[in-house]
């Protein structure tokens, strides 16, 4: 599985995007980081079906920068490649954007650790809605990272 991660704004390559991917239980089978042209690739057995998320890392100084994006029941294939683009934090979500990125915190909240907590939180804090059902969610999942920050 390859791709490219992208700003959503201007297209330029995002360097250094963690893209995690996962069976549908949510068991982890692989990671990749993006390089300076924002290219991954990530050694997934041709045919199963996997939920990939591009996210940040904790450890790394663009922690705070981007929204996470979740895409769920894809076929892993090395023919086509699964390209994404980011939101920069603090920029306005549409409703479909807005959609993934709580979904990709949602599945963060199932499968990473405590010290992602605190990075989840302060992206959330800055996500801007325009639908009170996500603003909603989004208050759900700033509380649970707040108390796993917390703990």
């Amino acid at each position: 599985m390859h791709g490219h991660v992208r700003t959503v704004t201007g297209d330029e390559p995002i360097f250094m995007i963690k893209v995690s991917v996962y069976r549908p239980d949510l068991t982890f089978i692989d990671r990749s980081y993006t390089d300076d042209n924002g290219a991954y690739s990530v050694d997934v057995p041709a045919g199963e079906t996997v939920t990939v998320r591009f996210d940040t890392h904790y450890s790394l100084t663009n922690a705070d920068e981007w929204q996470p994006s979740l895409v769920t029941n894809v076929v892993a294939d090395d023919t086509v490649p699964l390209d994404r683009h980011l939101v920069p934090v603090g920029q306005f979500a549409d409703t479909a954007r807005g959609i993934d990125i709580l979904a990709a915190f949602l599945a963060a909240s199932a499968s990473e650790e405590p010290e992602y907590a605190a990075h989840a939180t302060t992206r959330l804090t800055q996500l801007k809605q325009n639908n009170l059902f996500l603003q909603h969610i989004q208050t759900a999942l700033l509380q649970h990272f707040t108390e796993q920050a917390d703990a």
